[in-house]
């Protein structure tokens, strides 16, 4: 008798933990998969799924092999950049792998012709407009002379912070004013993450107030005080009767606000500006400026250093020209 009772005391304690375990499950499972989906960026997330649903348009299928994935590039060598091939390959080698199937995309075969593709299609990478000095000069000196308006005031606060920040769009639109921390010398910017810090580790960007001429500091104030805003977004839609949205700009709103102010001043480059072209006018008028590369490097916060000393070659590229010495010389040959 007492085995019997020692056994259904057993078994009760084997349900019971097998009941424990089952309920955690949902619990293990929703969270895993958050965090599955905190392991990429929403952009990153919808440019595979949008090249996927190419894949799959053009007639392939899920999980596929070399020999597809070869006429899928081919198919396509003449008709697509091949960067976006690249990232196109990317997003398929992706799903193979993250779906436990052997990634075809690896292949030798698959990856040397990509590498064809590339060294017969290939063209290169068409770059955003830099903006200079006297690209801000006039752009300021256009949004001066405008009417006074909410949006012109946020439009002025939003170009100097965007160029002496040198702020990605995405990082734009997402500052708030509780990140935002007001120092007797200037404005330091606090952001949570960012595309090159997706684990939250935060970055940090100092502003110092400037003159009466052009000061990104003062013009934020302004802009923060008439608009009355003082929590949430800093950045907001303006629609045509001036009224603020409640929410943040969009990323791709920054391209068409600097081309409109670009459009407006008569620049012959509108077509090349977007969003980047205050990151390398940062760095290329810092260049030009005699900066060094650390301090050029730490405003734009850039991690690789290579990236920083193309746009101080860019910058430099008169200023550092051997031809200089060579007039000199001819010259001095030419009167002597």
């Amino acid at each position: 008798m007492k085995q019997v009772q020692n056994h259904l005391a057993e078994k009760g304690r084997q349900k019971a933990l097998t009941s424990d375990k089952s309920s955690l499950l949902p619990t293990f499972q929703t969270k895993h998969q958050q965090y599955l989906q905190a392991a990429t960026s929403d952009n990153t997330r919808r440019t595979y799924r949008s090249a996927i649903r190419h894949f799959e348009r053009w007639g392939g299928r899920l999980p596929t092999d070399n020999e597809t994935l070869m006429r899928y590039l081919v198919d396509h060598a003449e008709s697509l950049n091949t960067r976006t091939l690249e990232v196109r390959l990317t997003a398929l080698s992706q799903w193979h792998r993250f779906q436990g199937f052997n990634d075809p995309a690896q292949s030798p075969a698959v990856r040397k012709t990509l590498k064809g593709i590339s060294r017969t299609h290939g063209k290169p990478k068409r770059k955003a407009q830099a903006l200079r000095l006297q690209d801000m000069v006039t752009m300021l000196t256009h949004l001066n002379k405008q009417p006074p308006s909410i949006k012109r005031t946020r439009d002025k606060a939003l170009l100097l912070i965007a160029f002496f920040g040198g702020f990605r769009r995405s990082e734009l639109v997402m500052v708030e004013v509780l990140q935002l921390s007001w120092e007797p010398e200037g404005l330091i910017i606090e952001l949570p993450k960012s595309k090159t810090d997706q684990e939250g580790k935060g970055i940090r960007r100092a502003i110092p107030y400037g003159n009466k001429t052009v000061c990104p500091v003062t013009s934020l104030k302004e802009w923060l005080v008439e608009s009355d805003i003082t929590d949430g977004p800093v950045f907001r839609p303006v629609n045509r009767w001036g009224h603020i949205q409640p929410k943040p700009m969009s990323p791709g709103s920054i391209n068409d606000f600097l081309k409109t102010i670009g459009k407006a001043c008569g620049l012959d480059f509108v077509p090349d500006l977007s969003s980047h072209s205050f990151r390398r006018g940062l760095a290329t008028s810092s260049a030009r400026e005699d900066v060094n590369f650390e301090s050029i490097k730490k405003q734009g916060g850039w991690k690789a250093d290579a990236t920083v000393w193309e746009y101080i070659d860019e910058g430099r590229l008169f200023s550092e020209n051997v031809a200089h010495s060579l007039f000199d010389r001819i010259t001095e040959m030419t009167n002597s």
